[in-house]
């Protein structure tokens, strides 16, 4: 983490994560934690999918349809600060999975 972030902690699919937020993001990181969650919750719940890794990414999958399918409704491109916002948070919780997955090793 860097100056300009503080640690937030978060819960996805069960497990806690410390995450770096920038100030004034507190909020959002943890609506989109939330949010994420329930997707993942949701396939893990389905049966069809095993494996945390496999359920992160039909979440992502799925979450990434859902934003393309509402921007063409909106005939707008999608917002690139948003998408980079999306990209960063995807990167830390990557970062965190990454290190959950070497504590268990």
């Amino acid at each position: 983490m860097n100056g300009d972030s503080t640690p937030v902690t978060i819960h996805i699919l069960d497990k806690e994560y410390r995450i770096g937020c920038p100030p004034g993001e507190r909020e959002a990181l943890v609506e989109s934690a939330a949010y994420l969650s329930r997707k993942m919750k949701e396939i893990r719940d389905s049966g069809k999918v095993v494996g945390a890794d496999r359920i992160a990414v039909m979440a992502a999958l799925n979450m990434a349809h859902e934003l393309l399918m509402q921007s063409r409704q909106e005939a707008q491109p999608v917002d690139l600060s948003l998408g980079n916002r999306i990209r960063a948070l995807q990167n830390k919780i990557d970062a965190a999975l990454q290190e959950t997955r070497q504590m268990e090793l």
